[in-house]
């Protein structure tokens, strides 16, 4: 039977029919996870379903005790309500009628119980996912701040983020993607700020994914409901692991979509500009955060810029000014500068992939080796210019120093795609290259958001605060770019 066959069948009153129905589409015995316990209790037979690992044996116990303290009577009326009314009071319990639903929640984390001659079953939720604890992520660290962060279980996430945000209008609307892997998706907005065109078109995209499953998660989402463009590597949406970030752009009117199994979620739409900004520059002084800025800022664009233009001065000696003639290799070595440089940057990529797959006891021994063993011994052997080193480790900096770890990446192609007109053509080559990644940033959108906002379009205030961070204003303002339904609300 396919992975929709079952939808619509309904919970027969035939007690065996039932039984047969749901071991066979979760292939019992087969599948030594899936628990199945039949017992007789007051002459009616009863059938408790549940995956091994994800329901709590203490709490399932209790269920039990509470189905063998019923009277025969009981069972033989009002069976159902006789439970969820007056023995399961202390749990989220729910009756449901069709089998889709029956298998979704076995499949779940729920326990699903029937009864003889009952045409509904109980579905409990003793759910106890296995995971790991919230803790700060790697790649957002703070030096001052929350430690918590996101962790692949959807139910802790929007916890994470109700406990920052007590707003009665915070929304959490839960979809299913996948027909076959039915992977919980949240979308996340607080209802009278976040613009509801905005919200279902999401949705809309979100429940239009036809696909077995997702088992990229938050990725895969993406990619459906934005559209898969190779040609344009600049992410469209922001992802964060940090609580307190999806809950300052919740207050913005964006709109957060958390995937189950993804310690990332995403923040919806996203601008060039939020892919440059870090919690760290709102957890220092004012003006401590616009010097983090600017000179975060510098090291980004050095990472794109400051390669390809250092090849264009070097290979034109002659349009240098005298003072700064340093800036030129002293020894260009046996190798052009133009492939120098590209295999010096592509093996900075090489030692940095090598060093995300290796364990962290050999973390050390991989320094060493691309320090000492390969960067000094290139020099020594005239493969490499000394500058050229010391450039693709500025280059390399900057790229460390990017917030978004995918701005990182798409700035790293940016800077090959830069390099490589340079090496044939030059300063032309170079200020050409430039424009195409203008026109292609001024092209992009993200959920029909102009990419470049608020620069193109301009909104001088707005852009105003890109470059200065201001303390906490008195009022929170939303982004005129996302057309929120409360620009300006007032502080209660």
């Amino acid at each position: 039977m396919d992975a929709d066959s079952e939808k619509n069948i309904p919970v027969s009153k035939n007690y065996q029919e039932n039984i047969n129905f749901l071991n066979k589409e979760l292939g019992v015995p087969d599948s030594f996870d899936i628990v199945v316990r039949e017992m007789s209790i007051g002459g009616k037979k009863v059938a408790f379903y549940s995956v091994n690992g994800m329901v709590d044996t203490h709490v399932a116990s209790y269920i039990l005790d509470a189905l063998v303290d019923l009277e025969r009577a009981d069972l033989i009326v009002n069976t159902l309500d006789k439970l969820v009314k007056g023995r399961i009071v202390d749990l989220q319990v729910a009756e449901v009628e069709t089998m889709d639903k029956v298998l979704y929640f076995i499949l779940s984390g729920p326990m699903a119980i029937f009864v003889e001659g009952q045409p509904k079953a109980i579905i409990v939720d003793l759910r106890t996912y296995p995971g790991r604890q919230s803790q700060e992520p790697d790649i957002e660290r703070v030096t001052r701040g929350s430690r918590d962060g996101f962790t692949e279980t959807l139910v802790f996430n929007t916890a994470l983020i109700r406990r920052r945000l007590r707003d009665p209008q915070l929304r959490m609307k839960l979809l299913q993607v996948g027909s076959r892997s039915k992977t919980d998706v949240c979308i996340c907005y607080i209802e009278d700020i976040t613009n509801p065109d905005l919200v279902q078109k999401i949705e809309n995209d979100i429940q239009s994914i036809k696909i077995d499953g997702i088992p990229m998660a938050e990725k895969s989402v993406e990619e459906f409901i934005l559209g898969s463009k190779f040609w344009n590597p600049f992410p469209r949406v922001r992802y964060t692991e940090r609580p307190d970030v999806a809950a300052i752009h919740l207050l913005e009117g964006h709109v957060i979509v958390i995937v189950d199994t993804s310690p990332s979620v995403m923040i919806a739409p996203a601008t060039l500009w939020h892919h440059v900004q870090h919690a760290e520059e709102y957890r220092q002084e004012p003006v401590v955060g616009i010097y983090l800025r600017w000179v975060r800022f510098f090291g980004i664009f050095a990472s794109v810029v400051l390669l390809p233009l250092w090849l264009a001065i070097a290979t034109n000696p002659q349009v240098v000014p005298e003072w700064l003639q340093f800036i030129g290799p002293t020894k260009i070595g046996k190798v052009p500068l133009f492939l120098q440089m590209l295999i010096a940057d592509v093996g900075v990529d090489l030692v940095r992939m090598a060093a995300i797959h290796t364990p962290s006891p050999l973390a050390t021994a991989l320094g060493l080796i691309a320090a000492f063993m390969i960067g000094d011994v290139a020099i020594k052997v005239g493969m490499f210019a000394p500058e050229i080193v010391m450039y693709v480790a500025f280059a390399a900096v900057g790229a460390f120093a990017t917030p978004s770890y995918e701005l990182a990446q798409a700035n790293r192609l940016a800077r090959l795609f830069l390099m490589v007109l340079t090496g044939f053509f030059n300063f032309i080559g170079l200020f050409v290259g430039m424009g195409a990644l203008f026109f292609l940033l001024w092209r992009t959108r993200s959920f029909g958001v102009p990419y470049l906002w608020p620069l193109i379009p301009l909104d001088a205030k707005a852009f105003g605060t890109i470059f200065i961070r201001k303390p906490v204003p008195i009022h929170n303002l939303r982004p005129s770019i996302l057309k929120p339904l409360d620009r300006i609300r007032q502080p209660k």
